[in-house]
């Protein structure tokens, strides 16, 4: 968290609290703040209440139900919506559908206010290698991706029309805590690994995720409407990691599959297509608002997994 003394005072609402608003949710009620949530699973609902949070509401962020239960006033917003199935429908109902669900409950509250959407590098559609920055285009990404941005287009709409400020933010691949993707499959004794063992990964640690949403709220009040890209800035290929992870496992490494991998072909974690390769460069975020992650690569991150598969 970047300023603690300036957030302890403030009044934050979280939507989707799922594996990164979650751990949002926990550390803004670690540090004081008045937190407000909004799940659809009622289980969710009751882990939430028990966190902590002063308010908890069980709704789709899709529909306009939600809006008179989620009592304000806020300081901050923080949208961390996930699909809930359904594929491409499924992202434009949770994505799109409940952006613009969000900029009309905005519209109710008082303006000045900073709301933040945590997105995804998916927007972007290059490969073979590129390196791609906010500034790259995002035409041509696939129709998930195309949903994502557009999402974050309406984010923009409804934050000018409310008066508040907003923050994208597009993470690359997430894990920690419970999340150790490849680390869990090697543990399981996966016989093929899926994607491209010469792609590239681009990773973000949970917790880093949260610092970057941090890092927005306190940004200094000049920084506004902005869109960053949130990787640990250290890429590495697919095949290095496997490697490392391996070796420290004391298992073999296995082979790739650059296809789609069925689980009945010793991948217990389902089907999964082969990304694009490229390097997503997080520079803008380190440069305007100073953030810089804890877990600075791969191998910091992941040894924690390692000493405690359950965490």
């Amino acid at each position: 968290m970047s300023d603690s003394s300036l957030l302890a005072v403030r009044s934050v609402a979280v939507l989707g609290a799922g594996y990164v608003g979650g751990a949002f949710v926990r550390e803004a009620v670690a540090a004081g703040l008045r937190v407000s949530a909004l799940t659809r699973n009622p289980a969710k609902a009751a882990e939430l209440r028990g966190a902590g949070c002063a308010q908890v509401v069980e709704a789709d962020l899709a529909g306009d139900g939600w809006h008179s239960q989620l009592r304000g006033p806020f300081d901050f917003v923080l949208n961390c919506v996930s699909a809930g199935g359904g594929g491409v429908a499924g992202y434009r109902h949770s994505y799109v559908d409940g952006m613009r669900s969000l900029g009309r409950w905005l519209a109710t509250q008082p303006a000045g206010g900073t709301v933040v959407y945590t997105s995804s590098t998916g927007v972007y559609p290059q490969g073979e290698g590129q390196r791609v920055t906010e500034e790259s285009p995002t035409e041509g990404a696939g129709e998930t991706g195309q949903v994502l941005r557009e999402a974050e287009v309406e984010l923009g709409r409804g934050a000018r029309e409310a008066g508040w400020r907003w923050f994208v933010l597009r993470l690359a691949g997430i894990y920690g805590p419970g999340r150790h993707g490849m680390l869990d499959q090697l543990r399981a004794g996966a016989a093929v690994l899926p994607g491209d063992p010469a792609h590239h990964m681009n990773l973000i640690h949970r917790d880093d995720a949260c610092a970057a949403a941090w890092s927005c709220f306190a940004a200094p009040a000049a920084v506004r409407d902005e869109i960053f890209n949130v990787t640990d800035g250290t890429p590495a290929l697919r095949a290095e990691v496997a490697e490392w992870m391996a070796q420290r496992l004391d298992v073999k490494c296995p082979g790739f599959g650059d296809a789609a991998v069925p689980a009945a072909g010793g991948n217990p974690f389902g089907a999964r297509r082969r990304g694009p390769d490229r390097i997503v460069d997080s520079t803008k975020l380190r440069r305007v608002l100073g953030w810089s992650p804890k877990f600075a690569d791969y191998r910091a991150g992941y040894v924690e997994g390692m000493l405690n598969p359950e965490g």
